[in-house]
């Protein structure tokens, strides 16, 4: 929802949106003999961004594409790095592999598994899409191995959280919709009181609050509510929940990743990864397993301790929200899912 108070903030696209466009750029080159111009995609909210191509190259059975990363009004660390697609062909299937500047996993807890390039799970499906959308235009098949490079990104990388996470090499190939949208705190704290008073407008009793698309999706279906019940809040938990303190409704849903509803159980409201943390020596604590100490991730922690971790992050983040929250005498639950979108606890239903 925009803030028509202030001006629109241009949005960018996502390491993974430019990685598939120059995917499918250098299939067009290695199959059908010829770079395009530009290169148009879909992304998985229906968006059709064109990209321009910022490098060609091409041999003996292999083809490559760079696409120059616009983040929109949200220069992060990879605000106009080259993200560099090399395709050839190959047998069996889609194979990625991490090139210059792309980091490999080397720890568990990431969606990726140990060993993998690390290339997120929604831009390895956007490529793998490409790779049949075109096959079928020019009757190839689908065979082919994708190096995704970032010169530079081994440099850019030290300015994330990769190294602590075990991501070595490089950076991550990211996004779950292809679109960055600007990361300005006000504008979209902004946005979010916007969605409160519209849904106070409309009369709604129940709103809810996601830190992305997977959990609002989840918790969407559990309560089957209308559009404009699902408040944007990403990792705003405070701009949210303060705004709704001066104007309650009588029940208020959070939802999101274990990762994310453990810093709000331990009592962080700003659920950046730039600007909180999980502390796995208190989550140890707080299941009586010693080793949760040495998780990387908060799912790491999920998988080592089981059912039980995810039940009393989800009763400890509740507890927060009604300390905290709790005088305007809302109601409040938790959702908590996995990657996947599965509810694996609840708190206050």
């Amino acid at each position: 929802m925009t803030n028509n108070n202030a001006t629109e903030l241009r949005r960018g696209w996502t390491t993974g949106a430019c990685a598939t466009a120059a995917t499918k750029a250098a299939l067009m080159r290695l199959w059908s003999g010829a770079f395009p111009h530009d290169v148009g995609i879909t992304l998985p909210k229906g968006e059709t961004p064109v990209f321009p191509l910022a490098l060609t190259e091409a041999g003996e059975g292999w083809a490559r594409v760079g696409i120059t990363k616009d983040a929109g009004d949200d220069p992060d660390v990879t605000h106009g790095a080259l993200i560099v697609v090399t395709v050839s062909a190959s047998e069996g299937g889609v194979v990625f592999v991490a090139g210059d500047g792309v980091g490999t996993v080397t720890k568990a807890g990431l969606p990726i598994g140990v060993g993998e390039p690390a290339i997120n799970p929604v831009p390895r499906q956007m490529m793998t899409d490409v790779v049949s959308e075109v096959a079928e235009q020019v009757g190839q098949t689908p065979d082919v191995t994708i190096e995704v490079s970032v010169p530079g990104g081994l440099d850019l990388a030290k300015k994330t959280w990769n190294p602590r996470l075990g991501i070595k090499g490089g950076l991550s190939i990211l996004g779950t919709t292809g679109v960055v949208r600007p990361f300005s705190c006000a504008a979209w704290i902004a946005s979010i009181h916007r969605g409160i008073d519209v849904a106070l407008a409309d009369g709604l009793t129940h709103v809810a609050g996601c830190t992305g698309a997977t959990s609002e999706r989840a918790v969407q279906a559990l309560y089957d509510l209308p559009d404009h019940a699902m408040l944007d809040m990403g990792d705003f938990a405070g701009g949210m929940l303060k705004y709704l303190v001066k104007h309650p409704v009588a029940q208020v849903t959070v939802g999101g990743g274990i990762g994310k509803i453990t810093k709000l159980a331990q009592g962080a409201v700003d659920l950046h990864s730039g600007r909180s943390q999980v502390d796995f020596a208190a989550l140890a604590a707080l299941v009586g397993l010693p080793k949760v100490a040495r998780a990387n991730t908060a799912l790491e922690a999920y998988e080592m301790a089981g059912p039980e971790l995810a039940d009393k992050v989800a009763q400890g983040a509740l507890a927060q929200l009604n300390t905290r929250f709790g005088g305007a005498g809302m109601g409040f639950d938790i959702v908590v899912i996995d990657r996947d979108g599965t509810i694996i606890a609840r708190a206050g239903a």
